[in-house]
């Protein structure tokens, strides 16, 4: 999504990757694993399809011509060697065929490649705090913020309703990034669509995933677990930024 605002005469856009009012497909894919997601959603797609429609053909065949009134004789043939065969043979190469993308996908998914910065993110009733340990100011501590959802009256112009917080998730673009997730109360989920990432917060126990976004801008999710009676209200929000950016992001966190 394309944000234009015009304040004080001088355009300002944002890009923003968010659901739209009305929208069936997929959001725009930042990662190398959702681009892997939606195509493999295509693959399966064709496959759907073509069953659909030659099923669907063969039934409306078979209503037809084998109508009593067309056919007041019954058939006699009990079964045939052939036909079994092909219905058995065909959708098992059809699903040896899709394990192939699948599985591929799966491990790339499970898959953390020698991440460069590695983010605690942590589910609380209700909302997200993110723990950057790979850096300590003087004192020897690590940047540690909450993340709440910003209430409606502190929107500003083309923010998004329960989606925006006070304080995003700031990450590089073109880094591999370690998510490692938890939750302090119950469960709860980080799912952030644009970048093909629903990860379990479980408490008392880590889960991880990686990242690797590879164009700037602004990626939202929200809880993916029903954690309650403000579960609508932990939304997530990633701010990818240019590695230089990201510096200066971190230098001005440590010297808070």
């Amino acid at each position: 999504m394309l944000l234009i605002s015009f304040l004080a005469l001088s355009p300002i856009i944002v890009f923003s990757d968010v659901a739209e009012d009305w929208q069936l497909g997929f959001q725009d894919p930042a990662t190398p694993i959702m681009e892997g997601i939606i195509n493999l959603h295509h693959d399966l797609m064709f496959f759907i399809c073509v069953i659909s429609i030659f099923v669907s053909w063969m039934l409306g065949r078979t209503l037809w011509y084998f109508e009593s009134n067309q056919n007041p004789t019954p058939s006699s043939v009990s079964h045939g060697t052939l036909i079994e065969v092909i219905w058995t043979v065909t959708p098992a190469l059809i699903l040896l065929i899709i394990a192939i993308p699948s599985f591929s996908l799966l491990y790339a998914m499970d898959e953390i490649i020698s991440p460069a910065i590695t983010i605690k993110t942590l589910g609380h009733q209700w909302y997200w705090s993110y723990e950057y340990s790979d850096y300590l100011n003087e004192e020897g501590e690590a940047v540690i913020y909450d993340s709440y959802m910003l209430p409606e009256e502190d929107l500003e112009l083309g923010q998004f309703r329960l989606l925006e917080v006070d304080n995003r998730m700031v990450v590089p673009i073109n880094t591999h990034i370690r998510v490692i997730v938890s939750a302090a109360d119950v469960l709860h989920s980080w799912a952030v669509p644009s970048l093909g990432i629903k990860c379990d917060a479980i408490p008392g126990r880590l889960n991880q995933t990686s990242l690797f976004i590879k164009r700037e801008g602004l990626y939202y999710g929200q809880c993916s677990e029903i954690c309650g009676i403000n579960h609508g209200f932990m939304p997530i929000v990633i701010e990818a930024v240019s590695l230089p950016n990201y510096i200066t992001w971190i230098s001005n966190k440590l010297s808070e």
